[in-house]
């Protein structure tokens, strides 16, 4: 019997001491998966291609006679110019929401504004670059990395390497009709209202909320993704993901494309008839919308949420 007893008091004295290790090593694995998502999903958004060094490609500031661009105050910034249809005007921050909506007119107008508790304001520029493709704004914050400065370029190029910076820089622009707008940020939201161009959006942190007359896309990690389509003639695969969030997705009624939609914790419906393919269950979707899917192809997937279908009215 003493035998015995001291096993057990042997056996629960082990467990009480692996226990913190094994708590540890637990959290070891959820830092470096949310390390890994961070890291994926920013790809792109504020990470040089090693192209660009290569190449020795330059992206001058803008200095054609119809864009112009003034400072209310130290912390404020506006820029306005004449996009032609098709252009692209694109907003890369970091700390900040990013909104945008439709303009009567036919110039771009971007606002920024800046504020910081720590940190100082006046610290953050805001840059403007004029390319082929159109015109790119960005937050341009102090780099952690003297030897290597941040900058501002066109689509994936550019650097930025920002640490212990609190400055938050609210985006807001005002996009005419036949203008693409893109939407980048690391901690913050985007949301735009009716847009005549296509939209693209990515964030980290914050939710997404775009409508747009053209085609959409959204992507995140901790929020979730609210989508409007005007029309369904992409071409290649469209994707909506985020890990921690709910998407709803508003397509056109006469959309024909193939489905693949996927959640681990959640459901996913539908508006529309679908031919499905494979096994059904709630939280995997493989199918088709239409004929045959039109030669499309539609992800949806996030980890935490549900995925909706709808049929915009």
């Amino acid at each position: 019997m003493k035998t015995k007893l001291t096993t057990f008091v042997l056996v629960i004295v082990f467990c009480l001491a692996a226990t913190p290790l094994a708590l540890e090593q637990l959290s070891n694995l959820q830092y470096v998966a949310e390390k890994w998502t961070r890291n994926t999903f920013l790809s792109g958004i504020v990470t040089a291609h090693a192209s660009e060094k290569k190449t020795g490609e330059r992206h001058t500031i803008a200095a054609n006679p119809s864009l112009t661009q003034t400072a209310s105050s130290a912390d404020d910034f506006r820029w306005s110019g004449r996009l032609a249809a098709g252009r692209t005007i694109e907003i890369k921050g970091i700390n900040g929401d990013v909104r945008a909506e439709a303009s009567s007119g036919n110039e771009v107008e971007v606002t920024a504004t800046k504020t910081g508790r720590r940190s100082d304001p006046k610290e953050v520029e805001i840059r403007v670059v004029e390319h082929s493709g159109g015109v790119t704004i960005c937050a341009v914050y102090p780099s952690a990395d003297s030897g290597r400065p941040n900058t501002c370029a066109p689509e994936g190029g550019g650097h930025m390497n920002v640490r212990d910076n609190d400055v938050e820089v609210q985006f807001n622009v005002r996009v005419p009709q036949g203008v693409r707008f893109s939407g980048y940020t690391v901690n913050g939201g985007i949301e735009t209202g009716a847009l005549g161009g296509d939209v693209d959006a990515r964030t980290v942190n914050g939710s997404i909320k775009v409508s747009s007359a053209g085609i959409a896309r959204a992507k995140t990690v901790n929020g979730s993704i609210t989508a409007s389509l005007g029309r369904a003639d992409w071409s290649g695969p469209l994707d909506f993901k985020t890990v921690n969030g709910t998407i709803t997705l508003d397509l056109p009624s006469d959309t024909s494309t193939e489905v693949k939609a996927e959640t681990l914790n959640g459901d996913i419906s539908t508006d529309f008839p679908m031919t499905m393919l494979g096994r059904i269950s709630r939280r995997h979707l493989n199918g088709t919308i239409g004929a045959s899917g039109g030669g499309r192809e539609l992800s949806l997937k996030t980890v935490n949420g549900n995925i909706r279908l709808r049929r915009a009215t």
